[in-house]
């Protein structure tokens, strides 16, 4: 179970850091807009800790995309 949790997490990880990037935006801006810490972006890109739910709808309100984007799978 811890695995499939893991993947999840670097799931996160590679989304919430690539759309942050395709927005232009720098870990610290996201943060200021998001009402949360720089590092804690850091660390929800890093996938060493679990955001909750209100922070997640945060960051994606900032980065205009639904909740779900934050988890989508990558193409193949």
């Amino acid at each position: 179970m811890a695995r499939g949790f893991e993947k999840t997490q670097a799931t996160l990880a590679r989304n919430v850091r690539e759309l942050r990037e395709a927005k232009g935006l720098s870990q610290e801006m996201l943060a200021l807009e998001s009402e949360v810490d720089r590092t804690y972006v850091s660390q929800i890109e890093r996938g060493v800790c679990n955001p909750s739910l209100r922070v997640l709808h945060q960051i994606a309100s900032v980065l205009k995309v639904p909740m779900a984007d934050l988890h989508r799978l990558p193409e193949r």
